[in-house]
C-alpha cells in the first residue's frame, strides 16, 4: 500500500516557476520587432499612435521654448539649463519634430524661438524661474506617463524614457533653485 504524498509538498507548479513564467510572458508581450507593425495592435488605429507622437513632439518643443525664455531672461542660468535644454530638444527630435535642434554649445544663447507664438512669461527671480520650469517639466512627465498606457510598443517605451528624463530634469531644476 503506497503512502499518500506529504502535505508539505504541493502538487502542481511551484510559486517561483509560476512567477517566472508570468514575468517571461509579460516580457514577450511587450517586445516588438521594431518594424512598427506592433503599433497598430493594442491601441487600435495608427492615427492614435500618430496623434500621441505629434503631441509629444509639440510638448517637447514647448518645453524647449520655456527653456529658451528662461535663458533669455536669466543668462546666468545657462550652465544649469543649457544641458537640460539640449536634452529636451533631443526629445522633440526623437518624437519627429524638426525645429527644436539642440544648440551647438550649452552656454550659447538659444537659436530657435519658443514653440508657441505668444511670449512666455518668466518670473523675475532666478529661483522662481527655476521653480516654474521644474513644475512644467514635472507636469509634462506626469502627462507622458499617463499617455504611455494608451500607446503600444516603441512609442510607449520612448514616452516612458522621456518621462523619466523629464522627472530627472524637474529634480535637477528643483535642486538648482535651492
Amino acid at each position: 500500500m503506497p503512502y499518500p504524498p506529504s502535505p508539505r509538498v504541493p502538487s502542481g507548479p511551484r510559486r517561483r516557476s509560476l512567477l517566472a513564467s508570468v514575468a517571461g510572458g509579460a516580457l514577450l508581450v511587450g517586445c516588438s520587432d521594431g518594424t512598427g507593425s506592433g503599433e497598430e495592435g493594442t491601441a487600435g488605429s495608427p492615427s492614435v499612435v500618430e496623434r500621441a507622437r505629434e503631441r509629444a513632439a509639440r510638448d517637447s518643443q514647448g518645453i524647449v521654448g520655456r527653456y529658451d525664455a528662461v535663458l533669455a531672461a536669466h543668462p546666468a542660468l545657462a550652465p544649469l539649463l543649457g544641458p537640460l535644454r539640449v536634452e529636451a530638444a533631443r526629445h522633440a527630435k526623437a518624437f519627429g519634430a524638426s525645429s527644436a535642434a539642440p544648440t551647438a554649445t550649452a552656454s550659447a544663447a538659444p537659436s530657435s524661438p519658443p514653440a508657441s507664438s505668444r511670449p512666455i512669461a518668466v518670473p523675475t527671480t532666478e529661483k522662481d524661474a527655476l521653480a516654474e520650469l521644474a513644475a512644467a517639466e514635472r507636469a509634462l512627465a506626469d502627462r507622458r506617463a499617463k499617455t504611455l498606457l494608451d500607446v503600444p510598443g516603441e512609442l510607449a517605451r520612448l514616452l516612458a524614457s522621456v518621462a523619466a528624463a523629464g522627472a530627472a530634469h524637474a529634480y535637477l531644476l528643483t535642486e538648482g533653485a535651492r
